[in-house]
């Protein structure tokens, strides 16, 4: 059962934004479903740059290989964009991804360098998220010795931030 902060999420309306670009991507990635890959070539130039924790990739054919494996992989793929600042052609915004990997959740909590072109559409996509926090700790080996190193290398540091 999903928790009450969950359903506050599920229930707020999305973020609205003045600038239409802004607003085009907004909406693209809050109801992306694999039959609005299509749109890619209108919303990203024919040699976007798009990079994130284990993708760098040019071109719009490139971006949507990346997002077709997503729909491949995942299920229930849905990203929820929680703030967005935006000034001439640079757009930042904060987002959660969630989805099921083999029947279990999966919540990505990140952000989005974008910048446009003169024509209004993305030239750069860079996704920033902690893939070690948000994917590798998940892991049942990996996750407890990344956790572990977590604790050994932030022990110090949290001693000598006291004396």
């Amino acid at each position: 059962m999903p928790t009450s902060a969950k359903l506050q999420d599920q229930q707020r309306p999305a973020p609205r934004h003045a600038d239409a670009r802004v607003q085009k991507l907004i909406h693209f990635f809050e109801h992306l479903q694999l039959c609005d890959l299509a749109q890619l070539p209108r919303l990203y130039t024919p040699e976007a740059y798009f990079k994130d924790p284990f993708h760098s990739v040019q071109g719009v054919a490139e971006i949507d290989a990346i997002f077709r494996r997503m729909f491949t992989n995942l299920e229930a793929p849905r990203f929820t964009v929680h703030s967005v600042i935006a000034e001439g052609a640079q757009c930042f915004m904060t987002w959660d991804f969630d989805a099921l990997r083999n029947g279990r959740p999966l919540h990505i909590h990140g952000s989005s360098h974008l910048l446009f072109d003169l024509q209004g559409r993305v030239a750069l996509h860079r996704d920033y998220w902690d893939a070690a926090e948000e994917l590798y700790e998940q892991l049942p080996l990996l996750g407890g010795l990344l956790r572990w190193l977590k604790r050994r290398i932030a022990g110090p540091a949290a001693q000598q931030t006291r004396d």
